[in-house]
C-alpha cells in the first residue's frame, strides 16, 4: 500500500518569544490556545495513527502571514513533512515574498478567507492585485488551497478559470449544505465545480460528521463527490488538532465513512492525490 498521507494539519509552537502569534484578523483562534500541537507532537500522532506523510497547513490565526514555524517544523523532518504557509497575495512584494518562503522550504499556498475567527470574505478573491502571485505559482508548480464556503465559489472559479495551471485545493470541501440528503440539491454549487479540471477537493472532519446528520449518509453522498470530481482530485486532510479527537481517531472516521468506496477511490483519497499535489509528498 502507498503511503497515507495527511493534506490539512497544523502546528504550533510552545516557544511564543522565538515564534510570536500574531494572528490575521487580530483575534488569535481557540483550538491554537487549547490544542496547541508542536512539530514533534504531530511527528509522534502521526506514528501512532499510521500516517506516513504530511502536509502542514500553517495556522494563520496564529501567525498570520509569518510562516517562520511552519517552515523550520517541516524542515526538521524532511521525509515525512512539508510546509504550506500563507502570504498576502494581493501585496506589491508578493512575488518577491513567495520566493523568499519557497528558497526556505516553502511547497504550497492557502489564502484564508474566513473560518473559526470570522465570517468568509470572498472579495479578496476577486483581486487582480494578486494575479503576478498567481502567475508565479504556476511557474513554480505550487498549489494554492482556499479557505471558503459556497459564498465564494464563483471567485474559485474564475482563478481557476484565469489559472488553469495552478492546481487549486478546496479546504473542507468548501463546507457545502448536505443535510437535505440525496440528490443533495443545497451543494448544487459544489456539483457545478466538477467540470474545472485544476480543483481539488480536501476530505475532512467537518464532511465527516455532516453526512451523519439529517438525510445525508456517507453511503449516498461520498460516491456522488467521486463521480463529480474523480477520486483523483479528492484527498484527506485530519484537521488535526483543530478538529476533536486524536489523530488515529479520526483517521479512523474517514476510513469508516469511506468504506463504502472503492479500493482504488480510496487509494488516492487517503495518499495519491496528496502525492499529485505535492510531489515531495512521494514514496
Amino acid at each position: 500500500m502507498s503511503s497515507i498521507c495527511d493534506i490539512h494539519p497544523h502546528i504550533i509552537s510552545d516557544d511564543e518569544t522565538r515564534y510570536p502569534p500574531a494572528p490575521l484578523f487580530g483575534k488569535r483562534s481557540d483550538w491554537s490556545q487549547e490544542r496547541p500541537n508542536t512539530v514533534e507532537a504531530l511527528i509522534a500522532a502521526m506514528d501512532e495513527a499510521g500516517v506516513h506523510k504530511a502536509a502542514v497547513v500553517h495556522s494563520s490565526t496564529t501567525y498570520g502571514f509569518d510562516n517562520a514555524y511552519v517552515v523550520d517544523g517541516c524542515n526538521a523532518y524532511p521525509d515525512r513533512l512539508i510546509a504550506v504557509g500563507s502570504v498576502d497575495v494581493a501585496a506589491p512584494d508578493a512575488v518577491a515574498t513567495i520566493k523568499d518562503w519557497v528558497g526556505k522550504g516553502l511547497k504550497g499556498l492557502r489564502i484564508f478567507t474566513g473560518g473559526s475567527t470570522k465570517d468568509f470574505d470572498p472579495t479578496e478573491l476577486e483581486n487582480p492585485a494578486a494575479y503576478p502571485a498567481w502567475e508565479l505559482l504556476g511557474e513554480l508548480g505550487i498549489p494554492m488551497c482556499i479557505q471558503t464556503g459556497p459564498i465564494g465559489l464563483p471567485q474559485v472559479r474564475d482563478l481557476a478559470t484565469r489559472f488553469g495551471n495552478v492546481n487549486i485545493i478546496l479546504d473542507h470541501l468548501a463546507r457545502p449544505d448536505v443535510l437535505d440528503g440525496p440528490p443533495y440539491a443545497n451543494a448544487q454549487s459544489l456539483w457545478d465545480m466538477g467540470d474545472l479540471p485544476n480543483l481539488y477537493m480536501k476530505l475532512t472532519p467537518r464532511i465527516m460528521g455532516d453526512v451523519k446528520k439529517g438525510e445525508a449518509s456517507a453511503e449516498t453522498f461520498f460516491p456522488k463527490v467521486v463521480e463529480t470530481f474523480g477520486a483523483d482530485r479528492l484527498a484527506w486532510g485530519s484537521n488535526f488538532p483543530t478538529s476533536p479527537g486524536t489523530l488515529a481517531e479520526i483517521r479512523a472516521t474517514a476510513e469508516n465513512r469511506l468504506a463504502c468506496l472503492s479500493d482504488e477511490d480510496r487509494a488516492w483519497i487517503f495518499g495519491k492525490t496528496a502525492q499529485k499535489l505535492y510531489p515531495d509528498l512521494a514514496d
